[in-house]
């Protein structure tokens, strides 16, 4: 038994699997993913046991069909009540009853094969299962590694965010009070003169509206 078998197959153990291929949402997956060269030859390997399983069904169909066909014939061929069917009749229904058996035979060989196909198609779609789960939980493992990381960034981006704004905060504060006692100190004239229009509150309410 494979690693992925022994992590996979108790949660599997009494369920029925569907028919992957035959699936829109199996393959809705690999709109997600590429597939893998494994998973593309187990899916040929799939549908090619579900075509040879439609094959046979349909063979033993007809098989069935022409089974009734001939005995209805032998039916039809029979003489009246206690009498018998002559030469012609009595030899058609031999022949019947000859191709009654070739068809019991090649029905039974169709059955038989049938039911190793179902086991051997059972066999197949549950690897091809093991393989999708095994590259769909490797993307996600994988999203899952990025994932973390972006929220790492986000996080480390949030506190430096807040920093920021408490530097910032600071300094707005910092350049009011300054710009507030040179002002008081030297007068709007002399302020003027030296060409210190930088004035910090409607550079905050520039900055605001914009």
């Amino acid at each position: 038994m494979s690693r992925k078998e022994e992590v996979y197959k108790p949660a599997l153990v009494g369920k029925k699997i569907p028919i992957l291929t035959l699936d829109n949402k199996w393959h809705k997956l690999f709109t997600q993913t590429q597939v893998s060269p494994e998973i593309k030859k187990k899916e040929e390997e799939v549908t090619a046991l579900l075509k040879e399983q439609g094959r046979l069904t349909n063979e033993c169909k007809k098989l069935r069909k022409i089974k009734t066909q001939l005995m209805d014939e032998i039916v039809s061929l029979m003489g009246e009540e206690g009498e018998s069917p002559d030469a012609a009749a009595g030899k058609k229904q031999d022949e019947n009853r000859k191709l009654i058996e070739d068809c019991n035979e090649r029905l039974e060989n169709d059955q038989n094969a049938l039911y190793d196909l179902e086991k051997e198609i059972d066999r197949a779609n549950y690897d091809l299962m093991l393989l999708s789960m095994e590259v769909c939980y490797d993307v996600i493992r994988q999203n899952t590694e990025e994932i973390e990381q972006i929220d790492g960034w986000i996080n480390q981006m949030r506190i430096e965010l807040k920093k920021n704004v408490v530097r910032k905060q600071e300094r707005e504060v910092f350049n009011q009070n300054l710009y507030s006692y040179m002002h008081d100190i030297f007068g709007p004239e002399v302020i003027e003169i030296f060409d210190m229009k930088y004035n910090p509150e409607e550079k905050k309410k520039t900055r605001t509206e914009s």
